[in-house]
């Protein structure tokens, strides 16, 4: 694959003698601004916090009335190293709760499943049944907590079980908060745990919208995710153009359902990654909320202001993470979180320094979550709304990655939206990533402690390492669960869901049933399986 792109979207390879400064996305910067490069009509394009366009903010004081919630990604090994884990974080200052899973529970697939066989407890949590989400929130009320969970595919299901839980705990349905990330068309583009069709995939993430504007109505009932496509390895223009580009695809899909636009759009979250470059990254977030309230309000009719106020969580780049000198990371992770509240970000999750290597070990989540503490109350950045608003630089940068991910998402559009550009999009990300390995190749990107300023020997530092037999003891709760149901009820269940999934009802009614009488993740999602099949990938992976 040629590098020597002049996509406008992607920095160009111009080895590290060229004198010019190029952000990641292309765009030069220039030794100095001034008045002149910022348009005229500024002060529209601002406006005041928590108005139309909401480039300012999405709340009149931000953080001045209301710090971000502070989340730490955590789960593996075992429900209950993870139940361990969240109330630790909780102790410690923690706001809000963040589940990673294991990747047979992202693919929907048992712990018991031969395909599983080494994954169980590897990357996150393992959750096969109600027994396992109950246990993840042994002594954790959840009407106090808000919950996100990084799942997709299977998110309707992970949903359904941790209501379940919440009405063992005496908990209504309206009383829970959190998010499921529920974004399956960035798996086609960027991480690949995807398990059905293009299709189905978006029947099924309207059935969650519909479930929750009727049942849920403080659950996000999607997270729509540019931080993985960064990961792949995608410029901050296309993460803005790919993500919002999703967004459309997903609005569309719902009005096609008949939900009216001010139903569902309040409960739309977004995701995005906080990269080293500190402005660009502030000005990607004032760019974005702009770019979201036209869309919402123009393109789709909205008219009410919550529906057109983009909210997002942000994540630091795990892709900026080095294993040769990890704590260097700390500093790295610093500064790409004072990048996210200084751009307005409504939750925000900081990286360990050691995840190049593991899992986070309680001292690195904890130092994680220390950095945002000290973000928030000795930095100065929550003191005042959108801290560099005016800046010659950052308004010109804002004004140009907006005019640059329009461009893209026009091309998109023309290829009929999301879905059907999807092998266009991965092309897109696919030479950007080329371009940024060449980039640090050849020294043009320094990369501190890894091209430059390295050291003989990589630093040692303690790692988490998962227990061996919490797979083995998985498997045995599984199986003990297994064998005291009632089979022949249970069959019923499932032929209940694959006659759903071949009609039009909503899917969850007869999942969260399933559920509650003893069905597991795999079983759930092996009988949608059934119907929808599975989806292969195209020619572009």
């Amino acid at each position: 694959m040629s590098v020597d792109s002049e996509n406008r979207y992607i920095a160009p390879v111009v080895g590290p003698d060229d004198p010019r400064k190029i952000t990641d996305s292309g765009i030069e910067i220039e030794r100095l601004y001034g008045p002149d490069d910022v348009a005229a009509g500024l002060a529209g394009r601002l406006g005041e916090p928590a108005a139309y366009p909401f480039t300012r903010g999405v709340h009149e004081g931000m953080y001045r009335d209301r710090l971000w919630t502070m989340r730490q990604y955590a789960g593996f090994s075992s429900p209950e190293d993870t139940n361990q884990r969240y109330r630790y974080l909780i102790e410690h200052g923690s706001t809000g709760l963040s589940m990673a899973f294991d990747l047979p529970t992202q693919l929907g697939r048992d712990s018991d499943d031969p395909l599983c066989e080494g994954e169980v407890g590897r990357t996150g949590v393992p959750i096969d049944t109600i027994e396992d989400m109950r246990i993840c929130f042994e002594s954790i009320p959840l009407d106090q907590v808000s919950t996100s969970m990084t799942i997709n595919a299977p998110a309707v299901v992970l949903l359904a079980l941790y209501e379940l839980v919440g009405e063992e705990q005496g908990v209504p349905a309206a009383a829970l908060r959190g998010t499921v990330q529920n974004d399956v068309l960035k798996e086609y583009m960027a991480r690949g745990n995807y398990i059905y069709p293009p299709e189905a995939t978006m029947r099924v993430t309207t059935d969650l919208f519909e479930y929750c504007r009727d049942r849920v109505p403080k659950w996000n009932t999607i997270s729509i995710s540019g931080y993985h496509i960064r990961e792949k390895g995608c410029s901050a223009v296309q993460e803005v153009a790919f993500t919002l580009s999703n967004a459309i695809a997903y609005v569309e899909a719902a009005l096609d359902r008949g939900l009216a636009i001010d139903e569902f759009a309040p409960r739309l979250a977004f995701f995005f990654n906080g990269h080293n470059n500190v402005f660009q990254e502030v000005a990607k977030f004032r760019a974005v909320r702009r770019m979201w309230a036209e869309i919402i309000r123009d393109r789709f009719g909205s008219t009410n202001p919550k529906s057109q106020m983009i909210r997002f969580h942000t994540q630091t780049g795990g892709v900026t993470l080095q294993a040769q000198q990890p704590e260097v990371n700390i500093i790295r992770v610093a500064l790409q979180g004072f990048a996210a509240v200084c751009g307005g970000t409504q939750s925000l999750h900081t990286n360990g320094f050691d995840e190049a290597l593991a899992l986070p070990t309680e001292r690195s989540a904890r130092i994680a979550l220390r950095t945002q503490q000290v973000i928030a109350h000795e930095s100065g950045a929550a003191d005042t709304v959108d801290p560099f608003a005016g800046s010659y630089f950052v308004e010109s940068l804002t004004d140009e990655i907006e005019l640059r991910a329009k461009e893209l998402m026009a091309k998109i559009d023309q290829l009929g939206g999301s879905v059907q550009a999807l092998e266009f999009m991965q092309r897109e990300i696919e030479e950007s990533a080329a371009s940024y390995h060449e980039r640090y190749r050849t020294g043009q990107d320094i990369i501190v402690g890894v091209n430059k300023f390295v050291t003989d020997e990589a630093d040692d530092v303690d790692i988490l390492k998962v227990d061996p037999a919490a797979e083995e003891r998985q498997l045995k709760r599984l199986a003990l669960f297994k064998a005291n149901r009632n089979q022949v009820e249970l069959d019923a269940r499932l032929e209940a869901i694959r006659e759903a999934a071949r009609g039009d009802q909503n899917l969850i009614y007869p999942i969260k049933q399933t559920l509650r009488d003893g069905g597991s993740i795999g079983e759930v999602c092996n009988a949608m399986r059934d119907v929808f099949g599975e989806y292969k990938g195209g020619a572009f992976f």
